[in-house]
């Protein structure tokens, strides 16, 4: 099935469930891809979780109730999925600006979240390099934190992270000996954020070792774990060279959603994402490139 028709069966069924339990299992079925897959695309597409659209639109749609008719608070609440008005008050103001008893008057400012519709339009055409890898176990060791909504979207909470963490990162290098490349693991995506780490690639002893004295010791050694990637089949992709390409990836990652995923045959596999930056100092500075590390299994 041609991959636009599958995604708009999908948002319609999404639109005709609104005010019913929604099973995501049944939202992937309508595109006939797997649960996790469609969650993938659709958050690198259109820059939200699906679990943020379905709330955004329920909140839109109370809200244009509330102004219009003379329903209860509390049974808007229920017929959107809220279990108390107090939690459906709080999930209103927080989206609308006002509570959900100032709606009723006239004149107040609601807002508006349209519904997606998939529309056809001319891309492609463009030239992507790519290799398939078949990646056995790997274990490397860093440090996280658990970010909100999508994985890259949200660039300020990793931007952060990196400044605000330079020394765990020095450390990491001293022990890797390697100044040049470094890894970020984005892994345990769901509809509320993802697991985001800064990793580096030891040696057995060091990774086996952090609190022992001649290597970290037990004060820095706390704030590192080891993260064992298990084997899989990596689609890697790589970004122009040129002095930031953090800048740049993101476009990427939407291409390959868009334009290679849909003629592939793979499908996104539940499995960590990698992104490998290679920072080159020096003369060598317009030579830096990220690689994409796409987990994917064959449909």
């Amino acid at each position: 099935m041609d991959w636009i028709t599958g995604m708009q069966k999908a948002i319609d069924y999404i639109e005709a469930n609104l005010t019913e339990e929604i099973d995501y299992e049944k939202v992937a079925a309508e595109s006939f891809s797997s649960s996790y897959h469609f969650q993938r695309v659709f958050s690198i597409l259109c820059g939200y979780t699906l679990g943020e659209y379905i709330r955004l639109r329920r909140l839109s749609l109370a809200g244009t109730e509330l102004s219009n008719g003379k329903k209860k608070v509390i049974d808007i609440a229920l017929k959107y999925g809220y279990d108390s008005p107090d939690s459906f008050t709080k999930a209103f103001q927080k989206f609308h600006g006002i509570t959900p008893s100032q709606a009723r008057a006239d004149g107040k400012m609601l807002k508006s979240f349209s519904r997606l519709s998939i529309k056809i339009s001319l891309e492609g055409g463009s030239i992507m390099n790519y290799r398939i890898e078949e990646k056995d176990e790997i274990i490397l060791t860093g440090y996280k934190r658990r970010f909100f909504g999508i994985p890259g979207e949200r660039m300020e909470q990793e931007k952060e992270m990196y400044v605000k963490t330079r020394p765990l990162q020095y450390i990491l290098q001293g022990l890797s000996g390697d100044v040049v490349k470094n890894f970020d693991i984005i892994t345990n995506i769901d509809d509320e954020g993802y697991d985001f780490y800064i990793a580096s690639q030891l040696n057995e002893y060091c990774r086996n070792n952090l609190n022992k004295d001649g290597v970290l010791g037990e004060e820095f050694a706390k704030y590192y774990e080891n993260i064992t990637i298990p084997p899989c089949t990596y689609a890697v992709f790589e970004t122009e060279k040129c002095a930031y390409p953090t800048m740049v990836f993101l476009d990427l990652r939407r291409k390959i959603a868009s334009e290679w995923l849909p003629n592939s045959g793979y499908q996104l596999k539940d499995a960590p994402e990698l992104v490998v930056t290679h920072w080159f100092e020096g003369k060598k500075r317009n030579q830096r490139y990220r690689e994409l590390w796409i987990p994917i299994e064959k449909k």
